[in-house]
C-alpha cells in the first residue's frame, strides 16, 4: 500500500515537471516576431581634403593713434574763438582756435617801427662817414674812426631789430593755434572767453591720428626666433579681430618688434600698422590679432567639428567599409578659421563626422550626409 502511494506521487511530480518545462519553450506570445537588425545612426560627414594651410599667432592688442598730441597755447592770452567741433576729423594747419591778437600785433608794430628808426640812423650815419672822408686830410682821423663805429653799431642794431620783428611775428602766429598733425579731436578741454597760459599742462584739445593707426599687441618670448625669421624673410601680415575673434576689422603689417621682452610676464610686445581708410579701428578699442607667420602648402585639413576629446587624447570618427564608423586617433595642428591642420591619423579623401557623434560607437552603421552646399545623402546598404 505504501509502494502504491510513493508511485503515485512520483508520477504527479514528473508529470508537473514536464508541464513547467513546456511552458517555458512554448512562446509566450503567439504573434512575437524576431528581433529586427541594428538601425543606421544618421550624421554629417566631411571630406578629408588638401589645402594651403595659414598658421597664425593669436594674441590681444590695443589700438593707438598713430600719432596723439594734445593741442597746447604756446602765448597767453583769452581765448577769443574755437574754430573745430568735438569729434570733427581735421587736417594739419587747420585753425584750432583763436587767442586774442591785439597785444601781439601790437608788439610787433613797435618792432617795426623801430627798425624804420634805425634805418633811418644808419642813413644819416652813412653820410656823416662820407662826408668826413671826403674832408681827407682837414678831417681827424678820430672823427673818421668814430663815425665808421657809429656806422657798425646802427647797422648791429637792425640786424637786432629783425630778429625781435621775426619773434613778435611768431608769437603773433602762435596766437592763431592750428592743429599739428591730421586726426579726429577729443572732448575740448576750455571754452571761448578762458584766459590760457603756455606754463600750464592743460590743453586745449587731443588729436589723434587714426590714418593710419597702430595697434600694440604681445606675444609668448618663445615665439620671437619664429617670428624674427618670419618678418627677415618677408613682410608679415597681421589681422585685427573684434575680442570674440568673430569679425575681421581690418588688415595691416608688422612695423616694429619691440627692442627688449618683458621679464615680468614672459611676453614681447609688437606693433602693427593699419591704413584704417574705413576708420574700423579707434584708439583705445581691444581687439583680438592673427599674426600670419607661415603658410603650409598642400596641408591635409578637417573641420574643427570633427575632433572629438577622449580620455587618451583627440579622435575622430571615419567612414569605413560599409558606412560603418572607425574609431581613429587623430594628431592634429593649429585651428584656423574652422579647420584644423591634421598631422597623422587620417588620409587624403577619406570621410569624417562632423555632426551626430554623440550616438555613434565603433561599428555603428551611419547613414551619412555631406557637409557642403549642394548636400547628398548617401544611405546605408
Amino acid at each position: 500500500m505504501a509502494k502504491g502511494r510513493i508511485s503515485f506521487l512520483g508520477y504527479l511530480g514528473l508529470a508537473a515537471v514536464v508541464a513547467v518545462g513546456g511552458y517555458a519553450v512554448w512562446p509566450k506570445h503567439k504573434d512575437e516576431k524576431p528581433k529586427a537588425a541594428a538601425q543606421s545612426v544618421p550624421v554629417t560627414v566631411a571630406q578629408v581634403s588638401k589645402a594651403d594651410f595659414p598658421v597664425y599667432l593669436t594674441g590681444l592688442g590695443t589700438v593707438q593713434g598713430f600719432n596723439t598730441v594734445t593741442v597746447r597755447t604756446r602765448v597767453d592770452g583769452q581765448i577769443d574763438t574755437i574754430n573745430f567741433k568735438e569729434g570733427q576729423i581735421v587736417q594739419k594747419g587747420d585753425l584750432i582756435a583763436q587767442i586774442d591778437p591785439r597785444p601781439f600785433q601790437a608788439v610787433l608794430d613797435q618792432a617795426i617801427a623801430k627798425k624804420n628808426q634805425d634805418e633811418a640812423s644808419l642813413g644819416n650815419a652813412k653820410l656823416d662817414l662820407q662826408r668826413s672822408t671826403k674832408l681827407g686830410e682837414f678831417a681827424t682821423k678820430q672823427t673818421v674812426d668814430t663815425q665808421t663805429a657809429n656806422v657798425q653799431q646802427i647797422t648791429a642794431q637792425l640786424a637786432a631789430d629783425d630778429a625781435s620783428i621775426f619773434n613778435a611775428r611768431t608769437q603773433l602766429d602762435y596766437a592763431s593755434i592750428r592743429a599739428p598733425i591730421s586726426g579726429v579731436t577729443g572732448i575740448r578741454q576750455v571754452d571761448v572767453g578762458n584766459i590760457v597760459n603756455a606754463a600750464t599742462q592743460t590743453g586745449i584739445v587731443t588729436i589723434a591720428q587714426i590714418e593710419p593707426i597702430s595697434v600694440i599687441f604681445t606675444a609668448p618670448e618663445n615665439q620671437l626666433p619664429e617670428i624674427k625669421q618670419a618678418l627677415s624673410q618677408h613682410e608679415l601680415k597681421v589681422t585685427a579681430l573684434t575680442t570674440d575673434g568673430r569679425k575681421v576689422l581690418s588688415e595691416g603689417t608688422l612695423s616694429l618688434i619691440n627692442n627688449q621682452v618683458d621679464t615680468t610676464s614672459g611676453t614681447i610686445r609688437l606693433k602693427a600698422e593699419f591704413a584704417n581708410k574705413d576708420h574700423a579701428l579707434w584708439p583705445g578699442l581691444s581687439v583680438s590679432t592673427r599674426l600670419l607667420v607661415n603658410t603650409v602648402k598642400d596641408a591635409v585639413v578637417i573641420p574643427d567639428d570633427a575632433i572629438q576629446h577622449g580620455m587618451k587624447g583627440l579622435y575622430v570618427y571615419a567612414v569605413g567599409d560599409g558606412n560603418k564608423a572607425e574609431f581613429r586617433e587623430v594628431k592634429v595642428g593649429q585651428s584656423t578659421d574652422g579647420h584644423t591642420l591634421v598631422e597623422g591619423g587620417l588620409k587624403l579623401g577619406e570621410h569624417v563626422i562632423v555632426s551626430g557623434q554623440y550616438r555613434v560607437q565603433p561599428g555603428s552603421l551611419l547613414t551619412t550626409t555631406v557637409a557642403s552646399s549642394g548636400q547628398t545623402t548617401v544611405k546605408a546598404d
